[in-house]
Order: C-alpha cells, then sequence, then structure tokens
C-alpha cells in the first residue's frame, strides 16, 4: 500500500471517530423516551449519566490517540535518515550498545533468542545473558552458543534466584555500551533494531527509547486478537505518546536506555510486579524524555491459553497500579509535574476507569434491557464500542502494514474477550486494594520462537 492511500485511509479513520460523537448524539435523542423510564429511579439515572460521560471520554480517548499517532507518524517520516554518505566512517561513529537478556527457566527458547542477536544490523554491541538461577538446562544452552559466537561477543552470568529487576540491574552494571537495550529471554528482534533506536538519543533529551512489541505465535483465537490488542491497543498509544515525548510503559520485551540514566535513577526496583511500568515513570519524573520507535520490533510469545492469559493480565493491572502508587504524589500536583500529572492520571482511567465501566455498563444495561424491556440500549453501548474497536483496529493496521484478517477480530475483541479481560482486571485492582498476597506467575514457554 502506498504512502497515499496510507495517508487516505488514516484521514477517514480520524473523520469517522469524531463522527461518532454525532452518532453518539443522535442515538441518545432516539432513545430519549426510554431514558425518561430510567430517570425515574435515581440510581439507575445516576449510573446513565456516568456511562454517557465516560463513552464521551472513551471517543475523546480514542480520536486523540488516533490524531497523534499519526501526527507522530508523518513526523516520523520527516526525520527518517538519510543513506550515509560515507559508510564506514558512520560505522565507526556508532556507540557501544550492551543487550542484556534476564533468562529464568528459559531452557527452551533461550538458544533461537541468543542466535537471533547474533545477525542484528548494528557493528559495536555485546549482549550479556543473565541466568537467574534457572532450574533448568538455560545457562548451560546460553554458555554453549556463547562459546560459538566470533563476531559478537557474548557473556553469561549466572546468579542466585533474585527476580527479573536484580537481574536487569546484575546486566545493566556488567554493561559495557554507552547504550543498554533490555529484552526478555523469549524475545526475538528486528536486525534493524538497535540502529533505530540508537539515532533517537541524537537528541540529548532522550533517555530512552520504547520498541514496538508484536505476537510471533498467531495459532488460535486467543493469540490472534492479542496480535490485534498489540498493535490496537499498545502500539497506536505508544506512538501518540511518542509525539509527546513521554510514553509512559517501555516494554519488557525491547527497551534501549542510556546507560547515565538508568543508573542516576537507581535500575530497576523489587516492590512491583511492574518493574518496566515503574522504571519509565522513574526516568519521566526525572524529567527525561521517552521515544517510541515502531521500526524497532520484538516478536514475542504470548499466552495460548485463557487462564494463562488471565493470569499474565491480572499481574499487568496489579503490577501497574503499584507502580502508580509509588508516584502517586504527581497525581495533584499538575503545575509541578506538567505532562506527567495527565501521564498518571490517563493511567488510572486505562486501569481502573476504563474496566470498572465497561463491566458495570455491560450489568446495567442486561438489567435495564430485561426489567424494562430496553434492550435497544444494550444494542448501542455495544455498537458503539464495537465501531470505535474496528476503526482503531483499521487504521493501526494500515499505519503498521500489519495482515488485514486481524481487523476481523475487532468484533471478537468487543464481544466477549474485553470483558473477561476486564473482569480480571477489576478483580486484580480490587485485590490490590485490600493487599491479598501474589506471586509473580511466570508464563510457560511453548518454544514458538
Amino acid at each position: 500500500m502506498n504512502k497515499v492511500h496510507r495517508y487516505a485511509a488514516a484521514i477517514a479513520a480520524i473523520t469517522a471517530v469524531f463522527g461518532l460523537i454525532a452518532f453518539l448524539y443522535d442515538s441518545v435523542r432516539d432513545a430519549q423516551g426510554s431514558f425518561s423510564v430510567l430517570f425515574e429511579h435515581y440510581l439507575l439515572a445516576s449510573i446513565s449519566v456516568y456511562l454517557l460521560f465516560f463513552l464521551g471520554l472513551l471517543i475523546f480517548r480514542y480520536a486523540v490517540m488516533i490524531l497523534y499517532s499519526f501526527m507522530d507518524h508523518l513526523e516520523g517520516l520527516i526525520r527518517k535518515p538519510e543513506p550515509p554518505k560515507n559508510r564506514y566512517r558512520e560505522e565507526l561513529s556508532l556507540p557501544m550498545v550492551t543487550l542484556v537478556v534476564p533468562a529464568y527457566n528459559e531452557g527452551l527458547v533461550i538458544e533461537a533468542a541468543i542466535k537471533s542477536l547474533l545477525v542484528l544490523d548494528y557493528p559495536n554491541y555485546e549482549i550479556i545473558v543473565v541466568d537467574d538461577g534457572s532450574s533448568d538446562d538455560t545457562y548451560e544452552k546460553a554458555l554453549k552458543v556463547a562459546r560459538a559466537s566470533k563476531k559478537v561477543p557474548v557473556r553469561v552470568i549466572t546468579k542466585r534466584n533474585g527476580g527479573k529487576a536484580e537481574a536487569l540491574n546484575t546486566g545493566m552494571t556488567a554493561a559495557a555500551g554507552e547504550f543498554v537495550l533490555n529484552m526478555d529471554g523469549d524475545s526475538k528482534l528486528s536486525r534493524n533494531t538497535l540502529r533505530a533506536c540508537v539515532r533517537h538519543f541524537e537528541n540529548p533529551r532522550i533517555g530512552a527509547v520504547a520498541g514496538n512489541v508484536k505476537v510471533i505465535n498467531r495459532e488460535n483465537i486467543w493469540t490472534n486478537i492479542q496480535a490485534l490488542e498489540y498493535v490496537e491497543g499498545l502500539a497506536m498509544a505508544r506512538k501518540a505518546q511518542s509525539f509527546m515525548r513521554v510514553v509512559n510503559i517501555i516494554p519488557g520485551p525491547l527497551g534501549m536506555f542510556r546507560k547515565s540514566v538508568l543508573q542516576q535513577v537507581g535500575g530497576y526496583d523489587h516492590d512491583t510486579f511492574a518493574e518496566d511500568c515503574d522504571l519509565t515513570l522513574k526516568i519521566l519524573m526525572r524529567g527525561w524524555h521517552i521515544a517510541y520507535e515502531p521500526s524497532a520490533i520484538a516478536w514475542v510469545e504470548t499466552p495460548s491459553k485463557l487462564l494463562d492469559l488471565l493470569k499474565q493480565r491480572y499481574r499487568w493491572t496489579r503490577g501497574i497500579l503499584q507502580a502508580t502508587k509509588k508516584h502517586s504524589h504527581a497525581l495533584f500536583q499538575p503545575r509541578k509535574m506538567g505532562i506527567n500529572f495527565y501521564i498518571l492520571w490517563y493511567m488510572l482511567f486505562e486501569g481502573i476507569m476504563w474496566p470498572f465501566s465497561t463491566v458495570m455498563g455491560n450489568i446495567f444495561f442486561v438489567y435495564v434491557g430485561l426489567t424494562y424491556g430496553l434492550a435497544t440500549l444494550l444494542f448501542y453501548w455495544w455498537l458503539q464500542l464495537t465501531i470505535l474497536d474496528v476503526v482503531a483496529a483499521a487504521y493501526c493496521v494500515v499505519i503498521e502494514e500489519e495482515e488485514p484478517s486481524l481487523i476481523l477480530y475487532a468484533v471478537m475483541f468487543r464481544l466477549f474477550y474485553i470483558n473477561i479481560i476486564d473482569i480480571s482486571k477489576v478483580l486484580a485492582t480490587l485485590e490490590e486494594w485490600r493487599g491479598t498476597a501474589m506471586t509473580w506467575g511466570k508464563l510457560d514457554r511453548e518454544g514458538k520462537l
């Protein structure tokens, strides 16, 4: 698809989202007779007003995300570097980069992961594998690849099990590079990753760069919907945030940092289940900017079973809430914290308000539909959210040059997937508020890398 078609599709998507505002107005106007019944009951009336407010916020969120992500896309085309006139001189000027690969019981995928790193298109880098006290053959397999590598230096460090944060800090301490790329032991990076990320650091205010995470094991309905979710829910948000240089979560599978910035903020902490989110917020709070590089791709294996998926999202939700709580002082200091004030409130909107509102909306509309015979309200609620998802999915698939078939999963995403995930998020929020104990719950790999 050429650039003209991409621009046209993106503009059409933006126009469609704003058009939903008019659609929402017409829906409310057509259903005003139905709402007169609801307003006879104070509680139902209050919930109706709240859900309309939430839907308005959601439309505004989608519109801003699509608009800002498209502006970042255009900016990326403008700042796309020209081919160097002297390739040899450019190779000599590229800074040293250290890739840190934390690994705990990754014996099934660690060899493939390291071998994929040995062919990256970059002349000056090293690889450090940190075996975090694995009980399988992770260390032996990593050491085998390290010894066979002739061109790229590969070091394997083994230590007692202390968690991912400690493993990443160990790698940071041992790193010889000016820049450190942290990734997961089950990730596979695109060949251009290092070149694409390093160029952002020409801006002295950039402290870190977030990469683009995509699903590699697209084999059933769960993994295909996650593939769409990563493209729409994660990539679009990061592109929009990157336009303002305030990406709020550097993904664990791919993030590059100035080593000096990692040292300045004290590296990773151990007190949350989302160490990547916590580190990102620490960097933002120190005044550093964070960019997003869509062409630097980390291919990852996602949960292929529903139970594993729910465990993952439960941990993500609690970890993000823990990280937000650590920096909650910024929630009430808009003048002092600037854009970070809005970033934290946005995270609370997505982590708490959105899933609670979706679950409450489904329960509410089913209730009034059965009690008052107002099934059209449930239809309008589901239809408008589905249209938002389809429009956003179409836009993201075009911009990301992804498989068009992913758009079809937007309907299933809204019909049942997001409802299941939101229930998991609500339970995670309630248990985090109650202080319920939890463990890391590492995902078992299937070796699809």
